[in-house]
C-alpha cells in the first residue's frame, strides 16, 4: 500500500437512499490515498447507493460526506473536476469509436494504451463493437487518464471473463501503488481480497464487518454465504410471484369462462 495521508473521501453516519426511504443507514468508511478499498455485498445491500451518495450523484438524507476535507454537498460534475472518477458498467458512448472515446474524455491515446496495450488495435473501432471486456477497460482507461485521486467503481467485472477481471482489477492496483484511492464494488469477492488493503461488508444497508482481507479471509465463506443467501431469497420470491400472478390469470381466465357460458345460456334460453 502506498503511503497514506487523511482521507480523500470519508462518510460519516451516512444514510441515502430514495424518495422518503433510506436505503443505507449511519454509515461510517474512508478512502485514503493509495489503499484499494473493497465494498462487498449482496445485491440490494446498498452498494450503488453508498457509491452514488459518495459521489455526489445522490443527495444525502443524514449524516454528511467529506471530500478532500471537507463536507460536501457539491454534485458529480464538480466533483469530478476536483479528481472523483466514477465508473459504471461499460460506460462509453457507443456511437463513437474508441480513440474519439478517449478524446471526449480528455484522455491522451497514448496513456490509455500505456493503461490496456490491448485497446491499440481497436482504436478505430466504434465501442459499441467491442468486447464487453474491452467496453470496461476503455471505461477505466478514460477514467485512470485524467489522473484521478479517487476512483469510485460499481462492478466493474459483472459479466466478464476471468482474465479480463484480473486484468482490470489489477490496473486499479497498479493506479493505487502510484497514490489514487479506489473505493470498489465488487461480487468476485476472491479476487478482489487479493488486491484490496481495507474491506468494508455492506448488509441491508449498514455496515456488518470492516477489516483488512487477512482478517477477513477466516470470514470468506459467511461472507459468500450472504450473497447465495440473499439471491436464493430473491429468487424464491420471485418464483412465489410468478406462481400467484399464474394463479391469478388461470383464474380470471375461468371466471371469464363461465361469464360467456352463462351469456350463452342465457341468449339460448332467449332464442327459445
Amino acid at each position: 500500500m502506498h503511503d497514506t495521508g487523511p482521507p480523500l473521501i470519508e462518510a460519516r453516519a451516512l444514510s441515502a437512499g430514495y424518495g422518503t426511504q433510506p436505503v443505507v443507514r449511519d454509515l461510517d468508511l474512508e478512502v485514503r490515498p493509495g489503499e484499494v478499498v473493497a465494498l462487498l455485498g449482496p445485491n440490494g445491500a446498498g452498494k450503488t447507493t453508498t457509491l452514488r451518495a459518495l459521489s455526489g450523484d445522490l443527495t444525502t438524507m443524514g449524516g454528511e460526506v467529506r471530500w478532500l476535507g471537507d463536507t460536501s454537498r457539491a454534485p458529480l460534475h464538480r466533483r469530478a473536476r476536483q479528481g472523483l472518477a466514477y465508473v459504471g458498467e461499460r460506460a462509453v458512448f457507443t456511437r463513437l469509436d474508441t480513440a474519439d472515446n478517449l478524446r471526449v474524455g480528455r484522455v491522451a491515446t497514448q496513456h490509455a494504451l500505456e493503461l490496456f496495450p490491448e485497446l491499440e488495435k481497436r482504436l478505430k473501432t466504434g465501442a459499441g463493437m467491442l468486447s464487453g471486456g474491452e467496453q470496461q477497460m476503455l471505461s477505466l482507461a478514460r477514467a485512470l487518464g485524467r489522473d484521478p485521486k479517487l476512483l469510485l467503481a460499481d462492478e466493474l467485472s459483472l459479466g466478464l471473463a476471468p482474465l479480463v477481471v484480473d486484468r482490470l482489477l489489477r490496473a486499479v492496483r497498479e493506479a493505487a501503488d502510484h497514490g489514487l484511492g479506489a473505493l470498489l464494488v465488487e461480487q468476485h469477492v476472491r479476487k478482489v481480497l487479493d488486491i484490496a488493503d481495507r474491506v468494508y461488508v455492506l448488509h441491508r444497508g449498514r455496515i456488518t464487518m470492516t477489516g483488512t482481507p487477512k482478517e477477513l479471509r477466516g470470514n470468506l465463506d459467511a461472507i459468500e454465504s450472504s450473497y447465495l443467501a440473499e439471491k436464493t431469497a430473491a429468487e424464491k420470491t420471485a418464483a412465489e410471484k410468478t406462481a400467484a400472478e399464474k394463479t391469478a390469470a388461470e383464474k380470471t381466465a375461468a371466471e371469464k369462462t363461465a361469464a360467456e357460458k352463462t351469456a350463452e345460456e342465457k341468449k339460448s334460453h332467449v332464442t327459445d
